[in-house]
């Protein structure tokens, strides 16, 4: 059940449906009677990097930062029509807990009047961002307070970055202004490539190195889709921001400097051609299983070379697809939300046992990271360290999470689909193939980390994304049934 107050502009219709989840209709105040309502959208970005020396995330051991390549943002687009209000807040971070993505949108809604539901908080998914939230987080932040003090994180991250996520929301809540929206999908191959395997022996490896021999074929599918939202000023026809969203993971960068990875890059491209104003969102397509490593040549994995190649190539996809952008005639604002429970996995209590005994060695163990350096991506203590990690950070879980499925109309032909968790790419495109929407924007890492959503045949084949998944069998399934159900529901509910 959804336990919180809705404004008294409320909930237009409420369905109920046998698997278990709560599906709300929401259109704060109708634009039936209005004569095509103008569209209003505004854009603004707030500072999110962490001081130098901060701890990185996406790393099963200790990464410290050494310097600051690029900053990082969470960057906000609000979109109006009528009383009509939806706010995307896209964050340069590896991923947020639901408890910072309440709290954020809790005071955006007080400060700004937009509902709850209709603030959806992303996360890029960059691995050269902070590390602030999970068991590795508290691991290693606990055991530097047993000398004294944590050098690592002096200051308190987690206020800070909802304090700025606020201030992005309210600052383009501000900048509100007569824009056009422009949409559109083009495609971009041979960037992403899914890195599970199936190998001579059976098995399903992730990242299995360069030029294996060993290989048959990829496990699963590739999303070369890169999806387009732009936002055009009425007055000076200048677009002022938009959002680009692509599947692949936001690792490509490497090192120890702070960075937002791959989307830095297409943000240069795009203010290097439409002024240094314009506001260059990125969010995530479902890409649990895909990275930027192709495995039919052997070349550097991680370095800003990779970075500004892939960046470059979206930014510039992005520019020669503006001038075929469909502009959106007859926009029709609204969005639909399902809180649902998804089944975590229980460890044992020996199993909880069994990490804590042995994560001091695993994590001191190659402390460096020179294991994840080598060809196999599995190789050395890789999956003992994913595994114990994972019970830990289960010891104090319930035995479900309760998550959202938010489904945003812009117009007939367009929807956008916010989701938690790192989504496998069947997945996401399960959901456009039965969205009755021309153009279906699946974003992922959102409001909640909640970690890997493999498919039901990738949790019978192991590897990597299954040993660190939280969720049980068949949780990404039930994603896609809820998100199906809106799509089609807010398709025919004007």
């Amino acid at each position: 059940m959804i336990n919180r107050k809705f404004s008294k502009l409320g909930i237009v219709c409420c369905l109920f449906f046998g698997y278990g989840c709560q599906i709300f209709a929401q259109n704060p105040l109708s634009t039936k009677g209005l004569q095509n309502p103008g569209l209003k959208g505004g854009m603004a970005q707030a500072n999110i990097t962490p001081p130098v020396g901060c701890r990185l995330a996406g790393h099963f051991y200790e990464s410290i930062s050494t310097g600051i390549h690029d900053s990082l943002w969470a960057k906000a687009m609000v979109l109006q029509q009528g009383n009509n209000k939806f706010v995307f807040i896209f964050c340069d971070l590896i991923g947020l807990t639901r408890e910072i993505s309440t709290s954020a949108r809790s005071k955006i809604s007080a400060i700004t009047g937009v509902p709850f539901s209709h603030i959806l908080v992303a996360a890029t998914h960059s691995h050269t961002g902070p590390l602030f939230y999970g068991f590795q987080h508290a691991y290693f932040h606990n055991k530097a307070l047993k000398t004294g003090i944590d050098p690592h994180e002096k200051t308190d991250y987690v206020q800070f970055l909802i304090n700025q996520i606020v201030k992005s929301a309210v600052d383009a809540n501000h900048k509100l202004s007569q824009i056009k929206i422009e949409v559109g999908v083009t495609r971009e191959e041979g960037l992403s490539y899914n890195r599970r395997y199936y190998m001579k022996n059976g098995e399903v490896i992730f990242n299995p190195g360069p030029l294996n021999p060993d290989i048959v074929r990829p496990a699963g599918p590739t999303d070369p889709e890169l999806g387009i939202v732009m936002l055009r000023n009425t007055k000076s026809e200048k677009f002022q921001g938009g959002v680009s969203l692509f599947a692949m993971h936001a690792d490509t960068f490497g090192g120890t400097e702070i960075s937002a990875d791959y989307p830095y890059y297409l943000e240069q491209v795009l203010k290097t051609e439409l002024g240094s104003e314009f506001i260059s969102a990125f969010a995530l397509g479902a890409c649990g299983d895909l990275n930027h490593i192709n495995t039919k040549v052997d070349e550097p994995i991680y370095s800003p070379d990779n970075s500004s190649r892939i960046g470059q190539k979206l930014g510039n996809a992005v520019l020669n697809k503006l001038t075929k952008l469909r502009p959106i005639q007859q926009p029709s604002l609204k969005m639909m939300v399902a809180k649902i429970e998804l089944p975590l996995q229980v460890p044992t209590k020996d199993q909880i046992d069994t990490a804590r005994k042995i994560i001091n060695n695993l994590y001191q163990a190659n402390a460096s990271g020179e294991y994840m350096k080598r060809a196999g991506g599995e190789s050395g203590d890789f999956l003992k360290r994913v595994e114990m990690s994972k019970y830990l950070n289960l010891a104090k879980q319930n035995k479900t999470v309760s998550v959202e499925v938010q489904v945003f109309r812009i117009d007939a032909e367009t929807a956008i689909v916010g989701l938690p968790g790192e989504l496998f790419s069947e997945l996401g495109l399960a959901i456009k193939k039965q969205s009755p929407f021309k153009n279906t924007f699946v974003m992922t890492v959102c409001n909640d980390k909640t970690s890997y959503i493999p498919t039901r045949k990738a949790f019978t084949e192991g590897s990597y994304e299954v040993t660190n998944a939280i969720v049980k069998a068949g949780a990404g399934e039930k994603l896609v049934e809820t998100a199906g159900r809106l799509l089609k529901e807010i398709k025919t509910n004007q």
